[in-house]
């Protein structure tokens, strides 16, 4: 018998051979969680969790050779050649240096991180840049070595302790015309203004020039960290800035999964009953009232309209899946299968299919089903596979899954993504430590999980394509991330 670390709840799990045709078998045996605190808790079942998606449409590749994907949303196609000069200070206000560098940093990195857009080096930049459109010369930037397509520069002042940024985004081919974008924001002069509006006017351009697709400059990324002693909720900007403690339950909570309007937040908390589901306002800033069901309760997910909740839950006996109210009622059973069920997440497009993690035939494999719990399929043919993730275009999952699974056989937990009409897949990470837990960023290019590819447990960001990878997280272990539905 071997026993092997539990992808969520630093658990163990046990497997041993089915005497009757050889395969292994999940063993009913639970083990508790290793933090300290678990101690109040209940035996568990292997459990892990969903991510709620959100993207756009694919090609894919079943081959080790043609490892890579292409987008419906500007991935795998060509990048605009973006030139982006530094805005420049209007004025002598002693604020408008630092206010000026946290803006020109952020709307740069915004911008790179977009996978929309070609920044050309500013090595390249003719010695005058401008911040007015009269400073525009347009055969210094579309002509090389900068040869760009197109021009985003501005300007910044602050006056009676508020700041004002202009900007615009030039055509520079385009001499006739060439204003594709021109605006003007205002707000109290502080860094974190000075942010926002980075990030706002970021998106913009890439609205533009990314096929009508809003970017994620002002989307959040929410997240397990036990940097503060207990594992807590946390929540962060996509760029990882402004991280924050929500949670305060002094305990273990799990599973963040935030609602498609932003409103509340439902997680998984060991409580004096038990693993229960919670529910977090955001707008109250605390726990509000949720009904309690028994058993362990796991892995909360929103439908895509926001009106019910699918979860795991042995309020039964065995682990299985269950769909009730947004407010808790009529709660239902979805599934009764030998082995557990966890980890449901739902088509986010139709809301008519949930995918889920079953341990029915043995080591779990990531199964689809119909909203009623219709019409069960597998989708993984071999290994250990879960973390399930829909994309919200409802063609693709992506999970997190060890192909080549047992004694001595190699491989590591990956990020994948399967076309769930053709099951044909593609890796995403490789040989980079354990990789779970993937989310989907709202407009569907970019991808945020977990990964111990540092030595420790940090979230981590890349481009749906397996590229661009950076960590967003550097203090304590953090772990199972959320990125908002907007």
């Amino acid at each position: 018998m071997r026993t092997y670390r539990n992808t969520i709840l630093s658990c163990t799990v046990s497997f041993c051979p089915d005497p009757l045709n050889g395969s292994k078998r999940m063993d009913d045996r639970h083990a508790q969680t290793s933090d300290s605190s678990a101690s109040r808790g209940r035996s568990l079942n292997w459990l892990s969790l969903l991510i709620l998606p959100l993207a756009f449409l694919f090609f894919t590749s079943a081959s080790f050779a043609q490892d890579w994907v292409r987008t419906g949303s500007g991935l795998g196609v060509d990048k605009v050649r973006l030139a982006v000069p530094d805005f420049k200070a209007v004025g002598t206000d002693s604020q408008s240096a630092a206010l000026l560098k946290t803006f020109n940093e952020t709307f740069w990195n915004d911008l790179d991180n977009s996978g929309v857009v070609e920044l050309i080096s500013k090595s390249f930049y003719p010695l005058q840049t401008p911040s007015q459109p009269a400073e525009v010369t347009f055969g210094l930037w579309s002509a090389p070595p900068p040869n760009a397509a197109m021009l985003a520069f501005g300007n910044l002042a602050i006056a009676n302790q508020r700041v004002t940024v202009q900007g615009w985004l030039y055509d520079v081919k385009n001499t006739a015309s060439p204003q594709v974008l021109g605006k003007q924001y205002a707000d109290a002069a502080t860094e974190e203004a000075a942010r926002v509006i980075a990030h706002k006017f970021a998106d913009e351009i890439i609205f533009r020039l990314g096929g009508g697709i809003p970017g994620i400059a002002e989307s959040k990324i929410y997240f397990v960290s036990d940097r503060t002693g207990h594992k807590e909720i946390w929540v962060m900007d996509y760029d990882g800035a402004n991280q924050r403690q929500l949670t305060h339950q002094n305990s273990i909570s799990l599973s963040p999964r935030i609602s498609p309007d932003g409103s509340r937040l439902a997680f998984s908390s060991l409580t004096k009953t038990g693993w229960d589901i919670l529910m977090f306002s955001m707008d109250l800033n605390r726990v509000v009232s949720f009904p309690r069901f028994g058993g362990t309760n796991l892995a909360p997910a929103w439908s895509p309209d926001g009106t019910r909740l699918a979860l795991s839950s042995s309020h039964g006996g065995d682990s299985e899946i269950y769909v009730c109210d947004a407010g808790g009622a009529n709660l239902h059973r979805m599934t009764d299968n030998r082995g557990p069920d966890v980890s449901p997440t739902w088509n986010r497009k139709t809301g008519a299919q949930i995918a889920f993690v079953s341990g029915r035939t043995g080591l779990p494999q990531v199964y689809t089903m119909e909203a009623d719990g219709t019409n069960q399929q597998r989708m993984t043919d071999q290994g250990y596979a879960v973390s399930p993730n829909w994309s919200p275009n409802g063609q693709f999952l992506t999970l997190a899954w060890i192909r080549k699974y047992g004694p001595g056989a190699p491989g590591a937990s990956d990020i994948y993504l399967m076309d769930i009409a053709s099951k044909q897949w593609v890796q995403l990470t490789h040989d980079g430590g354990r990789n779970d837990f993937p989310s989907w960023s709202p407009d569907g290019r970019h991808i945020v999980f977990q990964s111990s590819r540092s030595g420790k447990e940090e979230i981590w960001m890349m481009l749906a394509d397996g590229t661009k990878l950076h960590q967003l997280t550097f203090t304590g272990r953090n772990s199972q991330p959320n990125w908002s539905w907007k």
